[in-house]
């Protein structure tokens, strides 16, 4: 593994599970001190055993990302602990329900909102400044296939995750002259806890029929890789999105998706 991280600070939130703590694997692996990010600082403890045993140091940091006095909290106490910032994967999101917009419940759809696209926005205004005075850096923002894309039955998401490439596509604009890059990854289906829990729901949703659908192998059907992807595979997109090696990409919307968008 490369050590493209050495000497370099990295938020990750949503850092519990799932692509977040895969990123924090990889990022570790590479050298990086780690800021990870959850709401409960508890289910965090996977996130610092991965820093320790890549030898890095870390620090865990409950927070709730729609909460603007949470995420200055977190940011400062990653400059308390490492003297600076060099990246943030903002990250963290919540799927919301599964249900036709006529149905769709009105507070799942502000909770959805809240936390995948305020929580984001947040994060990139309170951290540009500390970008800012360590001269550069990176964010990168999940957003998802769903934001190229509509779906009937996950509006909420849909609409925060086309949200979010806005804002990625905002940020670029607004701080390349001051050397801080921001990108987007848009994942297919990743096989994490989130894609169980579509499973459930779109299992629920379906029309009574004779012949009952496989989900899981109709989802796996519209991908041509014909699997889901892995949190790790995502980890190494963002990483490279991150580091230095992607030093002109500025405002980019990188598909990782085992060809599912390419029709």
């Amino acid at each position: 593994m490369s050590e493209r991280f050495v000497g370099k600070t990295v938020i990750v939130t949503g850092a519990a599970g799932g692509i977040g703590l895969a990123a924090v694997e990889r990022f570790a692996s590479e050298g990086a001190q780690i800021v990870a990010v959850d709401l409960k600082q508890s289910p965090l403890e996977d996130a610092l055993a991965l820093a320790k045993t890549a030898g890095v140091d870390a620090i865990a940091v409950g927070a709730d990302v729609s909460d603007a006095a949470d995420v200055r909290r977190y940011i400062g106490e990653a400059v308390s602990r490492f003297g600076g910032v060099d990246g943030l994967f903002n990250n963290a999101g919540i799927e919301g329900a599964v249900a036709p917009i006529e149905e769709y419940p009105d507070d799942v759809f502000d909770k959805v909102m809240s936390v995948n696209v305020k929580g984001v926005f947040l994060g990139m205004k309170h951290i540009a400044p500390v970008l800012r005075n360590r001269g550069g850096g990176a964010i990168v923002n999940t957003s998802s296939v769903a934001g190229l894309t509509g779906n009937a039955v996950i509006s909420a998401y849909v609409a925060s995750k086309h949200a979010v490439i806005g804002l990625t596509r905002c940020g670029a604009q607004a701080y390349a002259a001051e050397g801080i890059r921001v990108n987007a990854v848009c994942p297919s289906p990743i096989d994490t806890r989130m894609m169980r829990s579509l499973e459930e729901g779109l299992r629920a949703n379906m029309d009574d029929a004779e012949e009952p659908v496989d989900v899981v192998a109709a989802m796996q059907a519209s991908i041509p890789a014909g699997r889901y992807g892995t949190p790790a595979e995502v980890a190494a997109l963002v990483a490279f999105l991150m580091s230095d090696e992607a030093s002109f990409m500025n405002g980019g919307v990188h598909t990782i998706d085992g060809g599912m968008t390419s029709a």
